[in-house]
C-alpha cells in the first residue's frame, strides 16, 4: 500500500459532528499510501468529531475552506459520516457543487455510513449501486440508487460503505479507486 497514492492529492471534506473514526482511520490509511490530503469544511479553524455521534470527540484543525479550493485541485474525494456533519454540508450550496464536480470529472470518490446524503443533495445517486447506514437506505432508493448490505461497494469510482465496522474494506477499495484515477463512467 506504500507508495500506491503518491503525487496524489485527496480532499476530505466535513463539518461539526463527523464521526471521528471515519475520519482519522481512511486519513491515515490514504496518508500512508502515499497521498497527501487536506481537511476542507465550510469555516476555518477546526471542527468538531464525534464519537458514536453523540459523545463530543477531538477537534480537528481545518487546512482549507470551501471556498478556496475546487475539484480540479484534488484526484479523489472522501466524505466521512456521522449524522450531523452530512446534514451540515447538504445545506451549503458550494459543499454540493463541489461533491457534484468531482463526478463530472470522472474522479473517485469515497463516502460511507450517513455521508451519502450529500450525494443525495448533489444529484448523483440515479441508476448508482450503493450501500450506508441503513437509517438511510429509503432516502438513497428514492434518489434513484439500488441500496444492498455489504461492507463495501463500489459503483464507477463510487465507494460507499455501511459503519466504522466496514473501515478496513472502505479504506481498502477507495485507495484503489484513487490509484486507479479518473473513471469515464464517473459522472453526474
Amino acid at each position: 500500500m506504500a507508495g500506491q497514492l503518491n503525487g496524489k492529492k485527496i480532499a476530505f471534506l466535513a463539518a461539526d459532528g463527523f464521526e471521528q473514526i471515519e475520519l482519522t482511520r481512511p486519513r491515515k490509511d490514504i496518508t500512508d499510501a502515499g497521498a497527501e490530503v487536506h481537511l476542507i469544511s465550510l469555516e476555518s479553524g477546526e471542527i468538531q468529531g464525534m464519537n458514536g455521534d453523540i459523545n463530543k470527540a477531538d477537534t480537528f484543525k481545518v487546512d482549507k475552506t470551501i471556498d478556496e479550493v475546487s475539484a480540479s485541485d484534488y484526484h479523489g474525494l472522501v466524505l466521512p459520516g456521522g449524522v450531523v456533519n452530512p446534514d451540515n454540508l447538504r445545506t451549503n450550496d458550494k459543499a454540493v457543487a463541489f461533491v457534484r464536480d468531482f463526478f463530472a470529472q470522472h474522479k473517485p470518490v469515497a463516502a460511507i455510513c450517513h455521508a451519502p446524503i450529500v450525494l443525495i443533495e448533489a444529484r448523483v445517486l440515479d441508476g448508482r449501486t450503493v450501500t450506508s447506514f441503513p437509517s438511510i437506505k429509503t432516502d438513497l432508493q428514492n434518489a434513484g440508487a439500488t441500496w444492498v448490505d455489504q461492507e463495501v461497494v463500489c459503483d464507477e469510482a463510487l465507494v460507499t460503505s455501511r459503519t466504522p465496522d466496514d473501515l478496513d474494506a472502505f479504506c481498502a477499495k477507495a485507495i484503489e479507486e484513487f490509484a486507479e484515477g479518473r473513471h469515464e463512467d464517473q459522472t453526474v
